[in-house]
């Protein structure tokens, strides 16, 4: 038995050898698949409530609209007041879609309370779980010092708001009412 499996193994290795041989560049007719995106497009992501996530290819400059649009729209529990659709969308970046309702809510009766980080105070932000009190006066630093927030994914630039945090908090906060 030991000795069929080696004759096996001595064939694959004469095999290999032969097809190096006859064919020396082999090696290099191995290729690896590069996604390229022109110029004058970009990819973005889209998560939450809408129709089909994933990520899209759009023309620079794009917004949005279309990314949603490119999803095939949004589903009835997309809350309206936490996206705009004439917001400029970054190359590279996953955008979410809040829920209106409760998911754990069956009938989808109970809308989730949410605050608005473009107008609420501080005490405010701060009834929301995950954002404390320095996190909110940075919030409103933030938006004092740069202007309002055109999606959720502009509080990823808050000092004290990364990446586990806004994912606590995404769902809990509008931009516009």
């Amino acid at each position: 038995m030991i000795k069929a499996i080696i004759a096996v193994v001595a064939l694959a290795i004469v095999a290999i050898v032969g097809f190096l041989v006859i064919d020396p560049n082999i090696n290099n007719q191995v290729s690896t698949t590069i996604e390229y995106v022109s110029e004058n497009y970009f990819q973005a992501t889209i998560e939450g409530e809408v129709i089909r996530e994933g990520t899209y290819t759009l023309k620079d400059g794009a917004l949005m609209s279309d990314l949603i649009e490119a999803a095939g729209g949004v589903n009835d529990n997309a809350d309206p007041y936490a996206y705009y659709l004439e917001a400029e969308l970054k190359s590279g970046m996953t955008y979410f879609i809040a829920s209106k309702y409760d998911e754990s809510d069956l009938c989808n009766d109970n809308e989730i309370t949410k605050v608005n980080v473009n107008s609420d105070n501080a005490e405010t932000l701060s009834t929301v779980n995950g954002i404390s009190a320095s996190v909110a006066n940075s919030i409103i630093s933030h938006r004092s010092q740069n202007g309002l927030f055109h999606t959720l994914e502009d509080l990823l630039d808050v000092y004290g708001i990364g990446n586990a945090t806004y994912n606590k908090i995404r769902n809990y906060v509008i931009l516009h009412s």
